[in-house]
């Protein structure tokens, strides 16, 4: 008799949410597999307590999200889900010289204005965390460790002391990428190299010192000149040279 009282007073709106979030949250958990029948129209009206007309408009919303399927005279079906679309930045053909590049132009682009804002806005914590995060690369290198978490820190405490939270949200998005030596096979070979962290080193010094001195274009600068050079590097490196 509640759930009666409850079915009058609701907003019809609000019960079909509450009959599309219960069932999706089966459908999730596999209580009804893929290719599994929902329960009857009638028997979903008596378990919820609700018209036929809010089941029917949740199993239209369903549908709509791709989650079942409705078979003439046979019923409601549950559909195999839909493969998850790879999040934007995801997809680097590491095999294509071209794929990387296109990455580092992007950053290139974005992390120059990033460099540029952060040596106007940066406070004296946030330019402390960008020279630790240089200094943990060189550590971590010494010690023959993995370096690329370490040069994402570096780019995400620039990308900090912008102070504009798109900046980091961009990187993020982009995930590997945005180090593209952590997905080669020949980035053990590549960390173990001196010369190279040592170049690697200089150019993350320079940016952190135009931050640190407030010179906005030398910081742009120096972003340019680093990530530039990553450039010719990756093609150096994916054509074995």
């Amino acid at each position: 008799m509640a759930n009666d009282i409850k079915s009058r007073a609701a907003p019809r709106g609000n019960l079909v949410a509450d009959v599309v979030d219960t069932l999706r949250s089966r459908i999730e958990s596999d209580e009804f597999s893929p290719g599994d029948r929902l329960p009857s129209e009638a028997k979903l009206t008596e378990e919820f307590s609700v018209s036929r007309t809010v089941i029917r408009e949740a199993i239209a919303a369903l549908r709509a999200d791709g989650l079942v399927q409705p078979r003439q005279g046979a019923g409601v079906f549950v559909l195999e889900p839909a493969p998850i679309a790879p999040r934007p930045f995801q997809i680097v053909d590491t095999a294509r010289i071209s794929s990387i590049v296109e990455m580092l132009e992007l950053r290139i682009a974005v992390e120059m204005e990033a460099a540029a804002l952060a040596a106007a806005r940066r406070s004296p914590a946030q330019e402390e965390q960008i020279y630790e995060a240089e200094a943990e690369v060189r550590q971590l290198a010494e010690e023959g460790k993995p370096t690329t978490a370490a040069d994402l820190r570096f780019h995400l405490a620039v990308a900090d002391a912008t102070n504009n939270p798109r900046f980091r949200e961009f990187l993020e998005v982009m995930g590997l990428a945005v180090i593209p030596r952590a997905t080669l096979p020949r980035e053990g070979a590549e960390r173990s190299s001196d010369s190279y962290i040592s170049m690697i080193s200089e150019e993350h010094r320079a940016i952190a010192d135009a931050i640190a001195a407030a010179d906005a274009n030398a910081a742009r600068d120096a972003m340019r000149r680093h990530l530039q050079g990553s450039q010719a590097r990756y093609r150096r490196l994916l054509r074995g040279g």
